[in-house]
């Protein structure tokens, strides 16, 4: 795929719901803005649905999911072809794609147009697990012949955040109907745009009616009512923790929906005293920087060991005040705004307790412009483990340099968090690197890397920051139940 070029006046072409292949008003008549990022004003007015689009969502799903129905007798293989026409389309589009992901969200167009890529591998990854989803035969004791069936969940709910919308939303999708499931997809209300233009692409395949539904609207309305609804049978979530613990407790209460919940998180990079500093401290700050500082997983806890902390402290301001903040759609810019309002508050909020605790502001802190939710990139030092900086998902740029001695001082800090989503460490000292990737606990460890995230490994956390996996086969697992099969072998006779 060659690099597209970016499309400034993207124009957007899809407001409503999409439900049974069609796109549709919402019932009430509703509508919501979504707002650019950048200027902090409104893009377009979109159809918001709520509980009565949920009913119809669900009612269009439940037909698309009978035995005997196009979706239900679909070879497997066939899954996987509709799956690949899927990724052609997105490659197509990606420039729109990726336009739109600027608009809408803030991020720079190179890294809109790299998570495009990463989207599209992540489809093509599951077209090709479609018609490998199997069971196996089993030895039991007896005269019997067991084998297990792995048949999809059903009607699929999944709720996707805005820090990487059209990632996430094929991060849910496509291992959904590999594995022969239906799927409504709640957008977030900050960033619904791609989403759409998604549902258009599930349109143009020919993916069978009532198979996905694309629902923009709010958690407490739309997403309540998919989370609560009886007939739906697995929610898949990533957002924050509260959030998480929310629909965890209306799984329970509905029907004991099967949860998957990918949360917040506070992870450590660990730099022992034999790495070499300047690339150290690149790695560093994109590990806590990278879309803004607005990811799951973003390093935000930088541990130095205590020989080369001082030089590392001056080069991560000196790198920082670099960082070039701006317009999304120039391709020099590398920050761009933060999501909207509230969390651009929210981490200006968050650097001036850092300040009033007595950490040290070694490279911005405060906004960055007059206009939009800019944020300077910014650097601590002098950071404790009891601060709220080092404590507390800030989710902005902003990194936090800590001081350590040893390995063991090391995993014991990093590990004194309730989240556990990704750790790193950075050494040439491979027995070090093996005792720090044995004792943390994280759903992923990084080994002189950071963010290296593919299609076909497991992503998930530990602890508070989730519940299953997402991504390779374990992301499949989470899509299938497993029935077990047993059938008395007749006695011959005498």
């Amino acid at each position: 795929m060659s690099f597209p070029e970016p499309i400034r006046d993207v124009q957007v072409k899809y407001t409503q719901l999409f439900i049974n292949n069609e796109f549709v008003n919402a019932e009430s008549g509703k509508t919501f803005p979504t707002i650019n990022p950048a200027t902090g004003k409104p893009i377009v007015q979109l159809q918001e649905a709520d509980k009565a689009d949920v009913e119809k969502a669900v009612a269009a799903a439940k037909e698309a999911f009978k035995l005997g129905s196009p979706w239900r007798r679909m070879d497997a293989s066939r899954r996987g072809v509709l799956l690949n026409k899927f990724a052609d389309l997105m490659e197509q589009n990606i420039a729109e794609l990726a336009s739109l992901e600027v608009l809408d969200n803030g991020k720079p167009f190179k890294a809109a147009v790299f998570d495009m890529f990463f989207a599209i591998q992540v489809v093509r990854y599951y077209a090709g697990w479609s018609d490998k989803i199997h069971g196996k035969s089993i030895p039991i004791n007896g005269d019997y012949v067991c084998y297990t069936r792995h048949e999809p969940v059903g009607i699929c709910a999944q709720i996707i955040p805005w820090n990487y919308p059209a990632v996430m939303f094929v991060w849910k999708f496509a291992p959904a109907l590999a594995a022969g499931n239906v799927v409504i997809i709640k957008p977030a209300e900050q960033t619904p745009l791609s989403a759409i233009f998604l549902a258009s692409l599930v349109k143009e395949v020919g993916f069978p009616d009532g198979v996905v539904a694309v629902l923009p609207g709010y958690g407490p309305t739309a997403g309540a009512a998919l989370t609560g609804h009886k007939d739906i049978n697995k929610v898949a979530f990533t957002g924050s923790t509260e959030i998480g613990q929310i629909i965890m407790q209306a799984a329970g209460e509905s029907n004991l929906k099967r949860t998957t919940l990918e949360l917040g998180g506070k992870s450590p990079a660990i730099f022992l005293d034999d790495v070499d500093i300047d690339s150290a401290v690149e790695q560093a700050q994109e590990a806590c920087m990278t879309n803004m500082g607005q990811c799951c997983v973003a390093g935000t806890r930088t541990f130095v060991h205590e020989k080369i902390y001082d030089e590392f402290v001056k080069k991560s301001a000196a790198l920082a005040a670099k960082r070039t903040v701006g317009d999304p759609f120039d391709p020099n810019t590398i920050n761009g705004p933060q999501i909207d309002e509230e969390q651009f508050t929210k981490i200006l909020g968050m650097i001036e307790k850092g300040k009033k605790e007595g950490a040290k502001v070694e490279a911005g802190g405060d906004r960055w412009g007059k206009e939009g939710y800019f944020v300077q990139p910014t650097v601590f030092s002098h950071v404790t483990d009891s601060m709220c900086i080092a404590q507390d998902e800030i989710f902005g740029p902003v990194q936090q340099l800590l001081k350590f001695s040893s390995v063991d001082e090391a995993i014991e800090r990093a590990n004194s968090t309730n989240y556990g989503l990704g750790a790193a460490v950075f050494t040439n000292d491979i027995n070090k690197a093996m005792m720090f990737a044995n004792g943390v606990r994280a759903g992923t460890v990084w080994v002189n890397c950071y963010n290296a995230v593919t299609p076909q490994a497991p992503f998930g956390g530990f602890k508070m920051s989730g519940i299953g996996r997402e991504l390779g086969e374990y992301g499949l697992q989470q899509y299938v139940e497993v029935k077990n099969v047993v059938i008395k072998i007749p006695q011959k006779n005498s």
